[in-house]
């Protein structure tokens, strides 16, 4: 007879996996199901060619809840993020923006180009970091429904324009303007050094099929300025290891709390009896039943494949039928037989010494010389191609963490803007992707002209391969746009925000839903903590 678990989750990446520590530390039976042969979905580590190990999807950490790491002693488990403290930005005349821990040395640094941006600088950071508080609390909080008249729906809504109404009014009237601007009109209102402004808005774009200069590039600019390790505001780092010890970590904890992690487990299908999920059928034939069946997988996949849809309302199937979720990143991984010799380091500029500059290897290499470039990067992807002068925002993990390569040897991972999943003109076929793979290096060659001799190995993923090796459907890294119609207890349909399903028994906990994308763990734990209400009210 098939073995009974209090819950069974589908899919074992980060969220996936916080849902299970905290359900196995509330004290139920927890079973893990993944498809693939190691836990972690897009965060995991891989040693790609002999000795070089790649972040291969998702390549940097900071948006993780502290209090996940608190409640599951993720430190305990291995967890170990090492700052990622500065952002490059070469540019094509040989120079170079820096901006890094150093204030002083990045006043002097942005003064070179503009005196006026170097003050605002300050005030720009200072403003955000208070945006980012206030926005703070939403990422904790299940999303109420606005439409209800019962008190446990009004009074978080209350409380929650309490909140932002309490705000000074220079700070509202900031809160609105990032909620519905584009990162470049938002940007021009504080800055006037161009290739300053296009590197920051790099965070309004990440993730998403829009430009700078599309409304509602502001609020992804916000949401990943809520940046936080070990207490501080604004920071990003790297895990030790590769992003793959992230999810190692989430997984170790699940176990020692009883959970249980099969891998090669794809489920092909939830098992509903009598209106309520029962149980779920892989696809080697095998059944395992529950109480509880949480899906971790994106909305379309948890409400379009996974169950039948004369199940849900139609309605539902209408708004996940609409959901966006259109992947626009592809990812470059090298391993290189040096460092890259970037042209803007060799002759250093204003007042910055060699060591700083060489210490700007160990940050961000962002690029993104003009808000034109960026758009017409863009411009690209709208009409189905992929762009041929793509933003790239880099790391060398290898400079930060020497074990991810052999002695003397690097990787290097580029995230590249924009690679559309739906090309107009043929498929993500070998051709396709290496041609890809190609403009990538032929845009580092503008900036580092030795990349082409130091490249030992290449790994080119496009929107198509990200979704066949990771379950993410079209790629799209974030499980769905974090525009403002799919934010909050509109993610990822009205009605269906509080990580439940029309169906009795099956949730949903991935980052399809609130409050999204990145590593935060944060739908994963929240989820967590509706089934165990679920659970003692039914009790």
């Amino acid at each position: 007879m098939p073995q009974k678990h209090h819950t069974i989750i589908i899919g074992g990446g980060h969220n996936g996996l916080t849902c299970a520590a905290y359900l196995a530390k509330a004290g139920q039976r927890v079973l893990v199901l993944e498809r693939r042969p190691l836990v972690g979905g897009a965060t995991v580590t891989e040693e790609i060619f002999p000795g070089f190990k790649f972040s291969v999807f998702s390549y940097v950490v900071s948006l993780l809840r502290p209090e996940v790491i608190r409640d599951l002693q993720l430190p305990q488990h291995g967890l170990a993020i090492l700052p990622l403290e500065s952002t490059l930005t070469p540019l094509p005349d040989g120079d170079y923006l820096l901006r890094d821990a150093d204030h002083w040395a990045t006043f002097r640094n942005l003064a070179r180009f503009s005196p006026r941006d170097a003050e605002a600088y300050h005030e720009y950071s200072h403003t955000m970091y208070f945006m980012a508080k206030a926005v703070k609390p939403i990422l904790g909080l299940t999303p109420p429904d606005p439409t209800s008249l019962h008190p446990a729906e009004l009074l978080p809504l209350a409380r929650l324009g309490k909140h932002f109404l309490g705000l000074q009014e220079d700070h509202l009237y900031t809160f609105i303007k990032l909620m519905t601007m584009s990162s470049a009109d938002f940007l021009d209102e504080w800055f006037e050094t161009d290739p300053l402004k296009a590197t920051m808005s790099a965070s309004g774009i990440i993730g998403t099929f829009l430009g700078p200069r599309s409304p509602g590039t502001a609020y992804v600019l916000l949401h990943h300025y809520m940046g936080e390790i070990d207490g501080v505001f604004r920071a990003w780092g790297f895990q030790k290891g590769g992003t793959g010890g992230v999810a190692e970590a989430l997984a170790s904890a699940a176990r020692s709390f009883g959970a249980e992690i099969r891998t090669n487990a794809a489920v092909s299908q939830v098992i509903v009896k009598n209106g309520k999920a029962a149980g779920v059928a892989l696809e080697n034939g095998d059944e395992f039943y529950a109480d509880v069946i949480v899906s971790s997988l994106d909305p379309k996949r948890t409400f379009l494949q996974l169950v039948a849809p004369s199940l849900l309302p139609e309605q539902l199937i209408s708004d996940i039928k609409r959901f966006d979720i259109r992947g626009s990143s592809g990812k470059v991984n090298l391993a290189l037989d040096a460092l890259p010799d970037f042209t803007c380091l060799r002759a250093p500029r204003g007042s910055d010494t060699p060591h700083r500059l060489r210490a700007a290897l160990r940050g961000a290499i962002s690029i993104s010389p003009s808000m034109d470039y960026m758009e017409q990067a863009y411009d690209d992807a709208k009409y189905g191609r992929f762009s041929r002068r793509p933003y790239i925002d880099i790391i060398i993990p290898s400079m930060i963490d020497p074990g991810m390569a052999p002695p003397g040897k690097h990787v290097m991972s580029c995230f590249v803007q924009y690679a559309p999943y739906q090309l107009a003109e043929g498929e993500w076929d070998e051709a396709q992707r290496q041609t890809f793979g190609d403009a990538v290096v032929d845009a580092l060659a503008q900036y580092a002209p030795n990349i082409k001799d130091i490249i030992l190995g290449r790994q080119v993923l496009s929107p198509k391969d990200i979704e066949e090796t990771t379950g993410l459907t079209m790629g799209n890294i974030f499980q769905g746009e974090l525009s403002l119609s799919q934010l909050f207890f509109l993610r990822p349909a009205a009605g269906w925000a509080k990580f439940r399903t029309p169906i009795r028994g099956y949730y949903q906990c991935g980052s399809g839903t609130h409050p999204g994308g990145g590593i935060t763990a944060a739908p994963g734990r929240l989820a967590a903590l509706e089934i165990l209400k679920d659970t003692r009210q039914r009790k």
